[in-house]
Formats: C-alpha cells, structure tokens, sequence
C-alpha cells in the first residue's frame, strides 16, 4: 500500500514538472511564432527569408557607401551581441553603424521587440545558441 501511495505520488509530482516545462516550451513556441510574423512584416524585405541576407558579402559595402543588411540566421555577427544590444538595434536602428537600418522604437512595442530576438535566437544553429547562451544567459 506504502508503495502504491508513493508511486502515485512520484507520477503526480513528475507530472506537475513535466507540465511546467510543457507550458514553458508552448510559451516559448508562441513567442517565436510571434517574431516570425513581426519579422515577415518589418525585416524580411532587408534580411531575407528566414534571415539568410540578401547580399552575397554582408561585410562589404554598397554603392551608396553603406552595408547591407547581414543575415540574422548565425552566419553573421548577430550572435556577437547581448539581448541588451540586440534590442538597441532594433530601437535605434542601424544608421549609426553604417547600415540602413530604420529605428523601431516607435513600430514595435516590448513585447514585439522580444519576440523578434526569440525568433532570431530560433534561426541559429544549436550550436551558435549553446555559444550564445555561454555567453549573455
């Protein structure tokens, strides 16, 4: 009897966690799902599809004397920078590094802004993501 009440207990306990990470993951999914669109709307046009670039060398710069947009699916310096300055980006834009890169601090809210860096994070390769996590998370 000890034993059933025990066992029972273990699989309502481990239930109840696997339940935690369950919601967490679907939350996570949403975020992702969210930027994938905020990206559609306002990136894609710049960073291609999927955030592969457009231009065959991001690093060299155009006739206008600017860079074009890099790709923002790990192949690039995006997985360089901290949540922190991924977000300045995306508020100030990219003029002041010599892209063209409009500001969105007015486009987007938070919570846009946030589920675009998921939606990027998402893009990378596991292991620029473990490199990325060692470093800001």
């Amino acid at each position: 009897m000890k034993k059933t009440i025990f066992l029972i207990s273990m699989i309502v306990f481990l239930t109840g966690c696997n339940s935690a990470e369950k919601e967490k993951e679907n939350s996570l999914d949403l975020a992702v799902a969210s930027g994938e669109e905020v990206f559609n709307k306002n990136c894609v046009s710049c960073h291609g599809s999927e955030g592969r670039g457009l231009a065959d060398d991001w690093k060299v710069k155009d006739e206008n004397g600017n860079f074009p947009a890099p790709p923002l699916n790990g192949t690039a310096h995006t997985w360089h920078h901290s949540p922190a300055q991924l977000l300045y980006t995306i508020n100030n834009g990219g003029v002041d590094m010599g892209g063209q890169m409009p500001a969105f601090s007015e486009r987007l809210n938070e919570e846009q802004k946030q589920a675009l860096i998921d939606y990027i994070y998402s893009l990378w390769p596991s292991d620029i993501q473990t490199k990325y996590n060692q470093r800001f998370k």
